[in-house]
């Protein structure tokens, strides 16, 4: 099968066996998926041998032993494996049914919006309570668009003018500088400070922590969400008695063996949101129209195409956000028809 990997700097397209079937997992002909573009571009930088992507959408093709969830030709959602392949084996609770009315290529997102759930989880926010997102990227903007439906006063933070009007359109508050932002927060007496601030910018070089711990009210919550910097001031915490969280991938189960690995799953009484329920939830979102994720999508490209997608990406960052693969061949004809 055709895949494509980061090697030494760059990212290449390779011919790699196909995964052979095990009991827990489910293997899926990809139709789509999606490139998180600051994640990805950041493990090509740093000459990773790296496995890329991790959200995607397909066809079941074959299940393994103790798989009852799907069957064989059924549309699903995957997350957690390298996803820029043609074929992908998927532990079973990483696959989840995709519902009526959304699209293979919106289903493709729900890695990224099973981290974005889980990331406001942790920032444990109640109805009316107004969160900070620095960092407008793909995974800022769709932890805008949840918070936004689940409504939560929405400010978002970014340099790049097209993201922060992207957040716009959605109804929300966007700020091009911190001076902005502050004068956002101070001219709304009933916000007096953020309630939490998600860190989602990808840039290990530079920290945001003081700034967003001065952006939050007392006793408020920074939750580190992108790869970022984490140095900060002891005393600037202190005086608010804030706290700081990281947020581990879709939620609880991830890099879990036995939940991952061995298809055990938590019992719903004890940890009711897992990585897996996460994503239901995200497809749920979707599928009842409560968040848009068409326009998101700023470009589409096919697997072989992928590698000079990331260079495009580098020379014009601004211009990236939403980008998802295309697996099947286009048919001609139907290109030719579509275009008169």
């Amino acid at each position: 099968m055709r895949a494509v990997k980061g090697i030494n700097g760059s990212a290449q397209l390779l011919e790699l066996p196909n995964p052979e079937m095990i009991p827990q997992f489910v293997k899926v002909k990809t139709d789509y998926s999606v490139v998180s573009v600051g994640t990805e571009l950041m493990m090509i930088q740093n000459n990773e041998d790296a496995n890329l992507g991790y959200s995607a959408s397909g066809i079941v093709m074959e299940v393994g032993e103790g798989v009852t969830h799907v069957v064989p030709g059924q549309r699903v959602a995957c997350y957690g494996v390298p996803a820029h392949r043609e074929f992908l084996l998927v532990p079973k609770y990483l696959v989840a049914p995709i519902p009526e009315g959304v699209t293979q290529q919106e289903a493709a997102f729900v890695g990224i919006g099973a981290i974005a759930i889980h990331a406001l989880r942790q920032a444990g926010l109640s109805f009316g309570e107004t969160i900070i997102i620095a960092g407008l990227g793909i995974l800022g903007q769709v932890i805008a668009r949840i918070a936004h439906a689940a409504s939560y006063r929405v400010i978002g933070l970014e340099l790049m003018e097209e993201r922060c009007r992207t957040l716009e359109a959605i109804g929300a508050i966007a700020c091009r500088s911190q001076e902005e932002l502050q004068r956002v927060v101070e001219s709304d007496p009933s916000i007096i400070g953020a309630d939490a601030v998600m860190l989602c910018a990808s840039n290990r070089k530079y920290s945001m922590m003081d700034d967003a711990i001065g952006w939050l009210r007392d006793r408020g919550r920074v939750v580190i969400v992108g790869d970022t910097g984490t140095e900060f001031d002891r005393d600037l915490l202190f005086m608010k008695e804030a706290s700081v969280h990281i947020s581990r991938a879709g939620g609880p189960g991830r890099y879990e063996d036995t939940y991952e690995q061995r298809g055990v799953d938590y019992p719903i009484g004890y940890v009711r949101w897992t990585e897996g329920r996460n994503m239901g939830e995200f497809l749920r979102l979707m599928a009842e129209k409560r968040i848009d994720m068409q326009s998101l999508i700023t470009h589409e490209c096919a697997l072989d195409d992928l590698p000079s997608m990331y260079q495009s990406c580098l020379e014009k960052p601004q211009n990236s956000m939403g980008i998802v693969v295309r697996y099947a061949k286009l048919d001609p004809v139907q290109v030719a028809f579509d275009k008169l």
